[in-house]
């Protein structure tokens, strides 16, 4: 990121930097400490990182005010090893963050007794993590912090983004609830039930909680009224204009330039003055609450799910492959368009997961056309499977039944999955 030139932002010269290293569990992990030349007895604060892959130049502008606002600031790279889009481990981030915390309160011009974490988004789940397990971390700064679940603010922030684009009904519903939950029922949704409120309920110490009213990724009012209700020793502060990282927005999708008047010199006024007493903003409102990812029935096992997929594209290649036996149109209607919405689905699918919704196309009656076109071969395939009972009946063929066996399992497959929904 760069920093705009607003209020606050220091000049080039205002901040000296020097590089350290520490380890945690084999790894050694490498960052800069940005502090104001010649200071002494400082602050310090850790800051950690928001969810994926991250270096410490992502912050270092933060850092550079921070160090005109007199706070010694240890920035560095987010770990890789056991950090992935499906592995990762809140508790060694946690423990990633408490080393850093060490080689900061070791630096001379840093005051021991006055080093504390901050964390953005994900950090707002390891930050209070980190210092509810060390006497040492001072105080905590959160940015866009949950008190939810990872599974249910990312289901939430998902619909957001999808109606967002224009798209409604069992599409959305699809993304955001029934593929969130195969998803975390699978187990390749990692800290999926962490639960935030404990390790809240927990600190002693003080706590500054930042968040913008136009958040759409993590739910701010929520999120405010957990703090408020968790936190022993909170100062919460409700930013309007302003989005997840605290950039300044319109629509909280946006990132005009700076961040929101006043947050950067408030953490470091904070910080100096680490105030005892509970202060909080009221919480913003929200357009809906966060709902939490239901477990998955009995009838919903991944493994389950894929085995219908599996039974469902060897059915319907069934047909055209197995030639003995007389021939119906139909059952060539069921096996093309039963195909194509089975491979198609799963295509979209991905799709969704990788763009979040965008570049998909038209929005017609709230669904995209890849999405109208999957329910419409859908409705094709029920059409086809009548016709191939029909014909099956008739002339009670090995060929048939398998193509009528697919037609029956495709029809609750399409149900669960949105396809015959409105």
């Amino acid at each position: 990121m760069i920093l705009a030139v607003t209020a606050g932002a220091p000049p080039a010269s205002a901040a000296d930097s020097s590089d350290v290293t520490f380890t945690n569990g084999g790894v050694t992990l490498h960052g800069t400490v940005v502090a104001p030349p010649g200071g002494t007895k400082l602050p310090g604060l850790v800051m950690v990182h928001g969810s994926g892959a991250h270096s410490r130049e992502d912050y270092r502008d933060q850092a550079e005010v921070f160090a005109r606002e007199g706070i010694a600031t240890l920035i560095y790279d987010k770990r890789t090893e056991g950090y992935s889009q499906f592995s990762r481990s809140y508790s060694t981030l946690a423990d990633d963050a408490l080393a850093a915390v060490e080689a900061l309160r070791k630096r001379p011009e840093v005051d021991p007794s006055r080093v504390g974490v901050w964390g953005l988004s994900e950090g707002g789940w390891v930050a209070p993590l980190a210092a509810s397990r060390s006497a040492d971390v001072a105080f905590v700064v959160t940015l866009g912090a949950n008190g939810v679940e990872p599974s249910r603010q990312q289901a939430w922030a998902i619909e957001n983004q999808l109606r967002r684009l224009g798209m409604d009904g069992s599409m959305v519903r699809m993304a955001s609830s029934t593929m969130m939950r195969q998803l975390v029922g699978s187990g390749v949704f990692p800290e999926a039930h962490y639960d935030p409120v404990p390790v809240l309920k927990s600190l002693r110490r003080p706590v500054l909680g930042l968040w913008g009213a136009k958040d759409v990724l993590t739910p701010p009012g929520e999120a405010v009224r957990i703090f408020r209700e968790s936190v022993a020793h909170p100062t919460l502060r409700v930013f309007p204009d302003a989005q997840h990282q605290l950039r300044r927005t319109t629509d909280g999708y946006d990132k005009l330039p700076g961040y929101a008047p006043g947050y950067l010199e408030l953490v470091g006024t904070w910080v100096h003055a680490l105030p005892a007493g509970p202060s909080a903003d009221a919480a913003p409102a929200q357009d809906r609450p966060s709902t939490a990812v239901a477990p998955l029935a009995w009838y919903e096992p991944p493994w389950l799910q894929l085995a219908v997929l599996l039974f469902l594209l060897v059915a319907f290649a069934f047909y055209p492959l197995f030639r003995r036996g007389p021939a119906a149109a139909s059952a060539r209607w069921l096996s093309a368009t039963g195909l194509l919405a089975v491979a198609g689905f799963l295509a979209f699918d991905v799709l969704i997961q990788v763009t979040m919704g965008r570049n998909l196309g038209p929005v017609l009656a709230g669904r995209p056309l890849p999405w109208l076109a999957l329910q419409l071969l859908s409705l094709g395939a029920v059409t086809a499977t009548i016709g191939t009972a029909v014909a099956w009946w008739r002339h009670r063929t090995p060929r048939l039944a398998v193509s009528l066996a697919g037609g029956v399992v495709f029809v609750p497959w399409a149900v669960y999955w949105g396809l015959l929904n409105i």
